[in-house]
């Protein structure tokens, strides 16, 4: 009877645990979503550089406004990036406190709450990061270079 109550135990872990994950898969996907756009950002900066050799110096300083902004770009999404991947360790705490406190009977439910709440938080602030970064793209492509 132990053994079937200590397996009924564990799969009820398991279960909890559950919805936090597809959590965690959301925030890899927004990861990967942020990365590709500071990779592009990186890719254009030292284009822009490269150009910046051997051109005029009437387009110089179009180019360098461009790179201005393409640092304010690099900068938003750097931070956004900073703050999924805390969401992410925190949303992995959470997990393996549900599974301790389901496991072994630990009481835990203000801290995994508090660290739920701060997940959530730290994806908004990354999120509205993202936003941040397209207006940014958005005004120079809307505006020109």
């Amino acid at each position: 009877m132990v053994a079937e109550l200590s397996i009924i135990t564990l799969a009820q872990a398991i279960q909890q645990s559950v919805a936090p994950v597809f959590l965690l898969a959301g925030i890899g996907g927004i990861l990967n979503v942020l990365t590709g756009r500071l990779a592009r950002i990186i890719d254009r900066s030292r284009s822009l550089y490269q150009r910046l050799e051997h051109v005029t110096d009437e387009r110089e300083e179009g180019i360098r406004e461009e790179l201005r902004t393409l640092t304010r770009r690099g900068r938003v999404v750097h931070r956004a990036i900073g703050f999924s991947t805390g969401s992410a360790l925190l949303v992995c705490l959470v997990i393996a406190m549900l599974f301790i406190n389901a496991v072994m009977g630990w009481h835990s439910d203000t801290p995994i709450a508090v660290l739920f709440i701060l997940a959530m938080v730290f994806l908004i602030i990354s999120l509205t990061g993202f936003l941040r970064e397209i207006q940014l793209a958005t005004r120079v492509m809307l505006n020109g270079p």
